[in-house]
This record gives C-alpha cells, sequence and structure tokens, in this order.
C-alpha cells in the first residue's frame, strides 16, 4: 500500500539541521576506531564557521591534505552546516547552507554560501602559517566577508590574529589600510543583507571598505582537549535587527573535545549572551578504512613451470585442446567474479579477453587473470595477452605480460614497480574478438531494490525526497548491442511540491514537481545502445530510446582516447524530445537539437579537468568546466559551474548552474568487493540554463578505467 504522500510531506518537513545532525550521528557511530593522534594540532578544529577556525573566527593552518569533513554548530536561533574540502594541501573549498529562524520575511530562511581559502605560507620555526580566505562570495552575502590571518604555535599555545573586511571588519572597524593602494577600498557597496538574489560573483565588494582585527588563543591540556578564547570583530548587525541577537560582548570562550581523531564536540559561550554547541566528523578519502589489503578473497598462486617443461609442445596436437583451456578459463574468471569475452591460444601466446565483472579495480583484474592463466595455460605458452573490455562489449586495452615475468616477481620487494615497467599496454583495436565462448550470447541481468532521489535547497523545504521500489534490467543479445531499462513504484515523495516554475526559459528541467507528482508508476529510462570502435584509439556509440524520466530521442557520440593519452576528446550529438509527465512512452511538443565537444585531462596528482562546449537543452549555448579530485580507492569529489549565453536575471535563483559532485564506491567503505556505489550531485538549486541530458551511456568513464593512466595509478593492486 503506498505512503500517502501528505503525510511523508508533513513528516520531511523538519530543518536541515536536523537532517545532517542525523548524518553527523551515524557517520560517528559508523566510523572506524581511531587513536587520537600524539600532536594536538596535526588536524586543527573546525570553528562554528565549519572552516579552520577558533571558534567563530579563523585561522590559518589548513586542514590535512583530501579532508573532507562535515560540520554543524547551532545557537541563538541559527543552525549551520558546512562541508569543507581540502582540495590541496594549500587550497581548501567550502559549502555553506545555514537555517536562521525569523530572519527576514519568512519563518525559517535558508540561505547557502560557498567560502575559498588559499594557504600563503606555511609555518616555520619563526614565521607564522598565513592564509587568506574569501568568505560566502557566491551567496546572498548573509556572511559575506574576507580576511588574511596568521597563526603560530608555540608548544601546546597556537596564537591567531587576523584582519577582516565585510562582517569581519563591522565592528569597532578602520579605515582600510588597502586605500593606500586607490581610494577605491576604501568604500564596500551596499548589500542587501543577504536577501538579494544568490550566484553573483561580485568582486566589486572584496577587501572594500573599514576593516578589523580578531584575533584569538588556542591552548592544547592534551591530545584530546583544546581551550579557545577569542577577540571578535563581526558585530552581528543584521542578526541584531533582525532575530533580536544580544551581542554583549566581542569575547567568546570554548572547549573542543576530540571524540576520536575524526570526530571533535565543540562548546561555547558567545558574544556574552548565547551557548552554541558544534559537531565536527572529518573523513579522509586517502585512508577511508583500516582495510589496506580489502577483504576479498585471496588471489591464486602463480605457478611455477618445471625446468625444460616450455619446450613440451605436445599439447598443439591434442585435439580439442584450445576448446578445453577455453572451458577452464571461463569457470576460473567466473569463480573470481569476471566474464570470459573471447579466447585463443597457440604454441606460444594465450589471448584472453576480460569482463572485469565485479573486479572493482581493473589492475587488480588483469593480475588475477594473469595468475589464473599460469595455472591453465601449457608451459610453452609464454605471453599472455589480456584484453579488457567494457560492460557494453568494447574492446579497450590490452595488457601484455610475460609468464617468466609473472614467476620471477610474485615475491619480489619492488614486483608491483618492476611487472609494470615490464608490461605492455596498448589499444586493442577495432578488430572483432574471436574464440567467443559457445553459448556466451544472449546476456541478461537484472536488479530489484529501493531508489531514492532528491531536490535540494528549495526555499521552502531543503531537502525533498522520493523513494521506492526499482526493477532494472539489460539484455545484450550480441557482443555491443545492450537494451536496458528501469521502472519505478513510487512510495513516497514530496517533490511534487516544489513551487511551480515562473522560469521564462523552456521548462526542460524547472517541472520536476510536475514529473514528480503525475504517475506511481514510471519507465525511468528504456535504451538501446550500440557500442562499436571504428578506428584504433577511436570509441563509438549510437542510443535510442527513454534516456532519464524528462527526455528521450536519439545519442550519438564519438570519442578519441588513445590509450597511453591523458588527453580524451570527443562529440556528442543528439535529437531529445521531452517525455510527458506521467513517463510512461508518450511525448510533449518540445523537442532539441543538443550536443556538445568535450575535452578531458586526467592530470597528475589525482586531479581531472573536463571542459564542455556546446548546446544546452533549453537551446542556450556556453560551456561547462568540471574540476575532480579522484582517488586510487576510487573515491571521487568535485565540482562544477555552466555559463551559458543566457543571462543571469533570465537564469533566475542562483544566476548560473553549478554544484558540488562526489561518487564513493561502497568498496573503499568496507573493503569487501561490490561495485554498488554512492553517487550524488549537489546543486544549490536547479533551474533551465545549462541543463544537458542524463545518460549512463556515455563513452568516456566507461574507457580511461581501463586505459594506461588509470591502470597505472592502480598497479599496486595487480598482486592482490
Amino acid at each position: 500500500m503506498p505512503i500517502p504522500r501528505g503525510g511523508l510531506r508533513a513528516a520531511l518537513k523538519t530543518t536541515v539541521a536536523r537532517r545532517l545532525s542525523a548524518c553527523l550521528c551515524v557517520l560517528a557511530i559508523s566510523a572506524q576506531p581511531a587513536v587520537p593522534q600524539e600532536d594536538p594540532w596535526a588536524r586543527p578544529v573546525l570553528g562554528f564557521m565549519g572552516v579552520p577556525g577558533i571558534l567563530d573566527m579563523p585561522t590559518a593552518h589548513p586542514m590535512q591534505d583530501a579532508d573532507f569533513s562535515l560540520s554543524l554548530g547551532v545557537f541563538e536561533k541559527t543552525r549551520r552546516g558546512t562541508l569543507h574540502f581540502q582540495i590541496t594541501p594549500r587550497l581548501s573549498g567550502v559549502f555553506r547552507y545555514v537555517n536562521i529562524e525569523g530572519y527576514g520575511t519568512q519563518d525559517q530562511y535558508y540561505d547557502r554560501s560557498f567560502d575559498v581559502r588559499y594557504l600563503i605560507a606555511e609555518e616555520g620555526r619563526h614565521t607564522p602559517a598565513i592564509t587568506v580566505g574569501l568568505q560566502d562570495f557566491g551567496g546572498t552575502g548573509v556572511y559575506a566577508s574576507e580576511y588574511v590571518v596568521a597563526s603560530k604555535t608555540f608548544g601546546r599555545l597556537r596564537a591567531t590574529g587576523g584582519i577582516g573586511w565585510g562582517r569581519l571588519g563591522s565592528y569597532n572597524g578602520f579605515t582600510n589600510p588597502l586605500g593606500i593602494l586607490s581610494d577605491r577600498f576604501e568604500t564596500r557597496p551596499d548589500g542587501e543583507d543577504g536577501i538579494g538574489q544568490t550566484g553573483k560573483l561580485d568582486a566589486r565588494h572584496w577587501f572594500r571598505g573599514d576593516a578589523g582585527f580578531f584575533g584569538g588563543l588556542q591552548y592544547a591540556v592534551n591530545d584530546r582537549l583544546l581551550l579557545s578564547a577569542e577577540y571578535s570583530s563581526d558585530a552581528y548587525e543584521s542578526e541584531e535587527r533582525r532575530i533580536d541577537f544580544d551581542r554583549k560582548s566581542s569575547f567568546n570562550f570554548g572547549a573542543t573535545y576530540r571524540i576520536q581523531d575524526n570526530i571533535d564536540l565543540s562548546a561555547a559561550w558567545l558574544y556574552g549572551s548565547t551557548f552554541a554547541v558544534g559537531l565536527t566528523y572529518t573523513f579522509n578519502p586517502k585512508t577511508p578504512n583500516d582495510y589496506p589489503g580489502g577483504l576479498d578473497q585471496a588471489p591464486r598462486a602463480v605457478q611455477v613451470r618445471a625446468p625444460g617443461s616450455a619446450a613440451d609442445l605436445g599439447w598443439t596436437q591434442q585435439a580439442g585442446a584450445t576448446q578445453i583451456l577455453r572451458g577452464d578459463m571461463q569457470s576460473f574468471l567466473a569463480a573470481d567474479g569476471m566474464v570470459l569475452e573471447s579466447f585463443a591460444v597457440d604454441a606460444r601466446t594465450a589471448s584472453t579477453s576480460v569482463r572485469t565483472g565485479t573486479q572493482v579495480y581493473p589492475a587488480q583484474a588483469v593480475g588475477r587473470t594473469a595468475r589464473i592463466m599460469t595455472q591453465l595455460m601449457p608451459a610453452s605458452v609464454e605471453r599472455f595477452e589480456i584484453t579488457l573490455v567494457t560492460p557494453g562489449g568494447m574492446p579497450v586495452s590490452t595488457v601484455t605480460v610475460n609468464r617468466s615475468d609473472l614467476e620471477e616477481l610474485e615475491h619480489a620487494p619492488d614486483g608491483s614497480w618492476q611487472s609494470f615497467a615490464r608490461a605492455r599496454i596498448e589499444d586493442s583495436g577495432p578488430g572483432a574478438a574471436t574464440g567467443v565462448p559457445e553459448g556466451a550470447f544472449p546476456r541478461y541481468d537484472w536488479s530489484f531494490g529501493p531508489y531514492l532521489s532528491a531536490a535540494y535547497f528549495d526555499p521552502e523545504n531543503p531537502l525533498r525526497l522520493a523513494f521506492g521500489l526499482q526493477l532494472a534490467g539489460s539484455f545484450e543479445p550480441v557482443q555491443g548491442l545492450v537494451l536496458e531499462g528501469s521502472v519505478q513504484q513510487s512510495l513516497a515523495e514530496n517533490i511534487s511540491g516544489l513551487p511551480g516554475s515562473n522560469s521564462i526559459l523552456p521548462h526542460v528541467r524547472s517541472d520536476a514537481n510536475l514529473y514528480a507528482g503525475a504517475a506511481d508508476f514510471t519507465v525511468a529510462n528504456l535504451t538501446a545502445t550500440k557500442y562499436f570502435r571504428p578506428g584504433e584509439d577511436l570509441f563509438g556509440r549510437v542510443t535510442a530510446g527513454y534516456f532519464e524520466p524528462m527526455f528521450g530521442g536519439l545519442s550519438g557520440e564519438i570519442l578519441w582516447k588513445p590509450s597511453d593519452s591523458r588527453l580524451g576528446l570527443g562529440l556528442e550529438v543528439n535529437y531529445a524530445k521531452q517525455r510527458e509527465y506521467e513517463q510512461g512512452l508518450g511525448f510533449l511538443d518540445y523537442d532539441v537539437v543538443t550536443g556538445h565537444a568535450s575535452a578531458y585531462y586526467d592530470a597528475p596528482g589525482d586531479f581531472h579537468y573536463q571542459v564542455d562546449v556546446g548546446r544546452y537543452l533549453a537551446e542556450d549555448w556556453g560551456a561547462t568546466i568540471g574540476i575532480d579530485r579522484e582517488f586510487d580507492n576510487g573515491i571521487r569529489i568535485g565540482a562544477f559551474a555552466t555559463f551559458t549565453d543566457v543571462s543571469f536575471d533570465d537564469f533566475g535563483e542562483g544566476s548560473f548552474d553549478k554544484g558540488v559532485r562526489f561518487h564513493i564506491p561502497l568498496s573503499a567503505l568496507t573493503g569487501s568487493r561490490t561495485d554498488l556505489s554512492i553517487t550524488r550531485t549537489i546543486r544549490p538549486i536547479q533551474r533551465d540554463g545549462g541543463a544537458r541530458l542524463e545518460m549512463n551511456t556515455r563513452l568516456y568513464e566507461q574507457v580511461r578505467a581501463y586505459q594506461q593512466p588509470e591502470l597505472q595509478n592502480e598497479w599496486g593492486r595487480f598482486w592482490r
């Protein structure tokens, strides 16, 4: 029996702070036990703004490289939820979501903002760490400010002093010292107290107007307990005016207790009038769990040949030898979660094509396949050619290893590096596979389980959800042709309660409420895709059908991606037609030709860059820039922004499309083999400008995982 929508809508109308608090508690309970670090300053504490800070004021030291922190601070009608990511050892980014009761014209006011911080100088023996920061530089301006801050450590004592502008220069301010450079720094343009339009990067405000000093002291009583005292330069003018906040003092006092290395609990007395509490959870994608070797089953050992056995070619005269070896390979690979695509063998070389299946890491799949081949192949076979094939049936790369190298290096101290240096990784080319096992096609797969979708940051309800049951399946009649689809039965949702769209652009995304409320049983997607290799270093696909809940049509894509190159170039062209709100098989009147030219670059140091230039669903032209940091365990955290010929005013709230995204394979959290993952894109708000089709058949992510740069990054797993 479906749950009534009205009941769920009422149940879900809680504050964003309570949701974030619940998430933090779950994370804290599920976190792996950690011994607190002996150095109390190894990882700075986060203040009530969710950045490294004393209490309400920032400090200069950064978090550890790649730290991803979630924090919640609560005081005086204010709840601040913050995501902080240490993008590089010096650069960090922040997304903050705030709920203030009675601020503005609403009983519950929600505000979103972004910060960026950069470490100018590390702390030295005689010099402090120095950081410059922009606070709330892309939001409504509730917390808009800029600062330069310095911190110096003296054993268990850390001192901080800084100068701030905007909010951080609003109490006991003085004439801007940057005025010696230009008179324009002395005046800061009037703001809107955070009630204006979000998303505009107005650099005219930065480092302008009066400045103010702030600072404080932190004392580490031991490796768990930290005491803090600060002088704040934030006058809290808008809060005093709008929510009757009583700012009696500029001095704040508090304490932080480190429950575990990654969990902090803070309490403070702020501005002489209010008590504050905060909770912080920090997660580092480099070391997400205590399972460095994983919980997977042990790989097969390399079987070393007897001396002189390589000269024996008698097996080549045995009838049906190839068929027997092919059957054995198929069984052994299946036992390790992989699928044999094709197999061929002669006196000296064995060639096998493999789909990695449940093996999460392709390099690990190559290593396990090679060891299986040492156990099964006749002693005369010296060269193993292992071709990696995408789930759609496209051969990508061929890894060639010598059997004698495997026998020599299995237990060598530097076996991983030497095995990579001796291996050869090449493009597999467009040739058709030979030696496909009998009965390999047709293939099918299916799954059944719950689904969850979300809409974020509606001013009336910051988190709207839809959940239900989903049946998904795929059918592959021949290699490279994949039919797949899914149907969903909604059990409950409150996305249909979103306000109706006021967009002056074609409603390609802003009618989410109409799609959510039109029907309980829907066809989420239904497509036929043909994958092919048009030439060396080239990959192609053609997809037809219902791509996603809102659009269907015809899509074609070509990707150029050499096996040993970090650069890839792609071209996609689509004819898209808008689906009916009920998400059956019908369409609305709106259609559009859309497409993009894309450049991808897999940079050293875990970073990946992508630029897409072309026409979007609302017939606007522009470009999307995406930057992601990717870790060897598959965790990916990034951000994107889209700028098109739609003006900020025509786009509406948010000014332009932007957001943060993350992808977390569950194997990285559990240490067990699984191909399940958590993937989410969090936008401040979804509008019609800069909207692209949602496609799960795009080529680049399928191809790159099987090519040399990615295989090299994870080659340490070759022997696991």
